[in-house]
């Protein structure tokens, strides 16, 4: 769909700055918006995509700060940018042939689950940090839409939030490709609360948490016979030796994958050969060679961008509510219960019972900062930790004299529910 330009969306774009590139088929121009700048791209002639999503050539893309994004044709195409860029060039080595045919295989995998009502495949994606797994999670998904299936994505990535924000699980239907710049609509996501960036934050949390959605998964596949036919899309963690190479397995076991697709690391290709049952095909590929490595640094600023994005929009399009609960209205949770020896623990109770256990926290001013993720549970006879969230908010203050909670909020008061789990994760609202 083609959407208007105006002056306000070029705000920021230097448009001294213009360059044009002639781009050979199957050939892919990449390029990096400067910090704190923003480029216009432009489609002026032939056919391209953006990771799987084709170009419209009347309409105009706006790409923020730091962004990298890779350009790809199959028959040729011409691409004017406007914007400061760090870097821009065009290059004939790329793995797109290859991970099109692996899209090709998947997809003779549904048809022929469709013709028999059968369950279609499930793609586990593994591979160490920065081989850009979730980019081609999102091609592969990106593709498969534009054959008209439905599959879901599974973000099991929680440092990063790909549906949701860092520190949750989260699963979703997707039913039209990605936008280049807005990525997939996220409006019905099914998401649970982690509340840490990498699983070694709560390993037994996070594997209970693998098989749930794995369980609510499996139930809507029975419900929907294009879901189920269309089958889902897997990202992993780039933790991928000792606890988190179990991990792996947890994931690929619960959900019982039959496709597992390995990006750039052959030792972690013939482990899982080794430990995986021998129907699962688990296939080696090459990353992309302009996948580029991100410091702890960049990764601590996306995380903070996933979030803002959360409560402001993109390009800060909407403006979140902030207002004052008391602590009556409301009860707030952390999971997990300091680690005790065996000998303390009671009769009968592992210490990773621990990991999963509620204790109530009563609001301090040490809570500030912190995202509360609200809860869908009506009462506390459900099982708070296996149940999915509602949305997040920021505290932004604490009175404890008052009892009163500060909040800031994508929807306005009151609440529709009363049950809050703590997150290790902090936000500064800057916006404030």
């Amino acid at each position: 769909m083609a959407v208007a330009m105006t002056a306000s969306d070029e705000k920021g774009i230097n448009k001294d700055m213009v360059q044009d590139f002639k781009v050979s088929k199957e050939n892919e121009l990449r390029f990096e918006v400067e910090a704190k700048e923003r480029v216009k791209l432009e489609l002026m002639d032939g056919i391209a995509e953006i990771f799987g999503t084709e170009l419209v050539r009347t309409r105009s893309y706006i790409f923020e700060s730091s962004s990298k994004i890779a350009v790809f044709t199959w028959f040729g195409c011409s691409i004017r940018l406007t914007g400061k860029l760090e870097a821009a060039y065009v290059s004939k080595e790329t793995p797109m042939t290859i991970y099109l045919n692996t899209h090709a295989a998947v997809e003779l995998m549904r048809r022929k689950s469709q013709a028999e009502e059968l369950r279609g495949p499930r793609v586990l994606v593994v591979g160490p940090q920065d081989v850009g797994k979730s980019t081609f999670c999102k091609l592969l998904l990106n593709y498969a839409t534009r054959m008209g299936r439905k599959p879901t994505l599974i973000d099991l990535d929680v440092g990063q939030g790909g549906i949701s924000i860092p520190g949750t699980i989260a699963a979703l239907t997707v039913e039209r490709p990605s936008d280049p710049v807005d990525g997939f609509d996220t409006k019905v996501p099914l998401v649970y609360h982690f509340g840490h960036t990498s699983p070694n934050g709560n390993l037994k949390l996070y594997e209970v948490l693998i098989s749930r959605i794995a369980d609510v998964f499996n139930a809507k596949s029975e419900c929907n016979l294009n879901v189920r036919a269309s089958g889902c899309v897997i990202n992993s963690c780039g933790w991928i030796k000792g606890q988190g190479y179990n991990c792996i397995l947890h994931a690929a076991q619960s959900f019982e994958a039959d496709v597992v697709l390995v990006l750039d690391n052959e030792r972690l290709h013939n482990d899982l050969k080794r430990d995986l049952p021998e129907f699962v095909n688990i296939v080696l590929l090459p990353k992309s060679p302009g996948v580029v490595e991100r410091s702890r640094e960049l990764r601590r600023d996306h995380r903070e961008e996933r979030i803002k994005e959360y409560f402001y929009g993109p390009n800060k399009i909407y403006f979140p509510h902030a207002f004052d609960v008391k602590f009556s209205e409301i009860s707030i949770f952390k999971i997990g219960a300091p680690a005790l020896p065996d000998s303390c623990l009671p009769l009968g109770m592992e210490e990773d019972d621990t990991q999963t256990k509620l204790v109530p926290v009563r609001p301090q001013r040490d809570l500030v900062h912190h995202i509360l993720s609200l809860s869908m549970a009506e009462s506390l006879e459900e099982n708070l930790v296996e149940t999915n969230v509602a949305g997040f908010v920021v505290v932004t203050g604490v009175d404890p004299e008052t009892e009163t909670l500060s909040v800031l909020a994508p929807a306005p008061y009151p609440l529709p529910r009363r049950h809050f789990l703590i997150m290790d994760i902090r936000f500064i609202d800057i916006n404030k």
